[in-house]
């Protein structure tokens, strides 16, 4: 009896043992990895890793994304250079918003936009305003472009000399019959202030004269365009891309003869109201603004250019 009380009494000490030593291996174990930071084979925690991958791919995201924005006139051509571009060149993306010359220009000189569109050149004010915010806008042109006088197609009227011209916008003269229609009341429309075509506009044919103060003011192109193509007494300018059968283009005369716009005549320089149409970006442009504006100048790009219905650049 008193043997078989020593034996249970070693084998309760062998299984206390082994209950106290499995006990010790758990804690072990729960100091390793946890389920959510396993390691790799140099043991760097697999989780900081993901991190700094994660941080890569965002930062290499972001240079694949440049952002245009600026001139209505403009805007159709640089909609249908960003789709092809985009077409060919999956992962990249070009965002084009419009709202005049002006507002790209300032949007560029605060930093928020890699290219402001534009019909005009930037001004000495906001040039100065750019410099002042470490910013230096650089021109790039792109294609060339006429700012086009139209009327409605049932006005008789076909030609307009400059002095006429400026005559109805700035409100000397408002009736038809003073240039050869018919007497009816004239409607002038315009672009707004922010406008590089408004602006060019008041340049090159007010000569710094300032707006009728009656003028219907539109905020797009298209406005205009609507406007003259139902109104039998109206008169606007728009970009020559812009034409069409809705709508009957004057022949302008500032001189030298009444000049019909047209590809060849804004090209040669022969129309009054021949101008360029630019990208400015912040110095020499690179990386993805690079790769796009040298898409747009290509021979690729410069077809596109004739499609949307301004002229390519001279090669």
């Amino acid at each position: 009896m008193a043997n078989k009380l020593k034996i249970y009494a070693i084998l309760t000490l062998l299984v206390i043992g082994f209950v106290f030593l499995g006990m010790g291996c758990a804690g072990k174990s729960s100091e390793g990895p946890s389920p959510t930071q396993e390691t790799s084979s140099e043991g760097a925690p697999i989780q900081e890793a993901t991190v700094a991958e994660a941080a890569q791919n965002s930062t290499a995201t972001e240079a694949q994304s440049i952002s245009l924005k600026g001139s209505d006139t403009v805007l159709p051509l640089a909609q249908a250079e960003a789709e092809e571009f985009m077409n060919e060149n999956s992962g990249k993306s070009i965002t084009v918003t419009g709202g005049g010359s002006g507002v790209g220009i300032a949007a560029l000189i605060d930093g928020e936009v890699d290219i402001a569109t534009a019909s005009r050149e930037i001004d000495a004010n906001e040039t100065e305003a750019a410099k002042k915010n470490g910013i230096n806008p650089m021109r790039n042109d792109i294609a060339y472009d006429g700012i086009t006088v139209v009327v409605n197609p049932a006005n008789s009227v076909s030609d307009l000399t400059f002095d006429q011209l400026r005559g109805i916008y700035n409100g000397s003269i408002s009736n038809w019959k003073d240039v050869g229609g018919e007497d009816k009341p004239i409607v002038a429309i315009s672009r707004d202030s922010s406008s590089g075509t408004y602006k060019d506009f008041q340049k090159d044919v007010l000569n710094g004269d300032e707006y009728r103060p009656d003028a219907i003011i539109q905020a797009a192109t298209g406005g205009i365009v609507g406007e003259v193509s139902q109104n039998p007494n109206a008169i606007g300018y728009i970009g020559f891309a812009y034409l069409d059968n809705s709508i009957k283009v004057l022949n302008l005369d500032k001189g030298n003869g009444s000049v019909t716009p047209t590809a060849e005549s804004i090209l040669s320089g022969e129309y009054p109201l021949s101008r360029s149409l630019y990208f400015y970006t912040n110095g020499e442009p690179s990386g993805l603004t690079k790769e796009f504006i040298d898409f747009v100048t290509s021979e690729k790009g410069q077809n596109i250019v004739t499609t949307v219905g301004y002229i390519p650049l001279k090669k």
